[in-house]
């Protein structure tokens, strides 16, 4: 472990031992450093590191503090760090993998949870992609659109978080599968009105049954036109997610 990890660890003991609790501010730079036992340029390392990773955040003039370290804001990065992976099959096929393990479970507990408002927020989405079913991009859209209502049904702001990341870099396949596979549209919206109606029954293996059917026949199919094509063609950013 370097200096710099070092000083990073020592932060972070504090904060898990409770020294720093969310929203505290920490004591000025040199009573810190002194305090730990480092140096104050390690000391504003590690600071300028944990502030990257939204555990610490500095305020010109005022300080540092410590932020709410709410999963939505400590998790918000995975999108970002899982656009970065590289857009080999392999790290896809990963990932639609990692997609199978959580949503049916995700599913399964929103439709214990949902309420109404949640309720009427899926089919909004469901509906949408009803209207937009030869609009390859409005549909996938909404496709994503659905399965984040029905994950923040859940009331689990760490499975929303860990999800989206996981989404954003799948959506492309599902978009390219509604460009080369005529049928997509139509067996797509077939098992998500299946979630949506297992939802509004609060049956919660009905549920995690739909989303694993649906999960799984995304994965197999890209499974099988990656066997035969090696690759998947690059596809344009999503003009549909500028839209209301």
């Amino acid at each position: 472990m370097s200096l710099s990890d070092r000083a990073i660890a020592r932060i972070r003991e504090l904060i898990q031992a409770g020294e720093l609790v969310p929203g505290s501010k920490l004591p000025p730079e040199a009573e810190l450093a002194a305090q730990l036992g480092l140096s104050r340029n390690l000391m504003r390392e590690a600071v300028k590191a944990l502030a990257v990773a939204r555990v610490l955040e500095i305020r010109r003039g005022d300080g540092t503090y410590v932020t709410s370290l709410q999963p939505d804001l400590l998790l918000g990065g995975l999108v970002g760090a899982v656009e970065l992976l590289q857009g080999d099959t392999g790290t896809l096929l990963e990932l639609m993998e990692v997609r199978r393990l959580f949503e049916p479970v995700a599913a399964a507990l929103a439709a214990t949870r949902i309420g109404d408002t949640g309720l009427a927020e899926v089919k909004r989405h469901l509906d949408a992609m009803r209207e937009a079913r030869d609009d390859v991009e409005l549909l996938n859209h909404h496709d994503a659109a659905f399965h984040r209502a029905v994950v923040a049904a859940t009331g689990n702001d760490t499975l929303v978080s860990l999800l989206d990341g996981i989404s954003s870099q799948t959506l492309q396949a599902r978009i390219w599968r509604g460009l080369v596979d005529g049928d997509a549209a139509g067996r797509t919206l077939a098992e998500h009105e299946a979630i949506y109606l297992a939802l509004v029954k609060q049956d919660g293996p009905l549920a995690q049954a739909a989303a694993l059917l649906h999960v799984s026949n995304t994965e197999g199919w890209l499974r099988d036109h990656l066997r035969v094509n090696g690759t998947m063609p690059e596809v344009q950013p999503l003009k549909a997610a500028a839209r209301p």
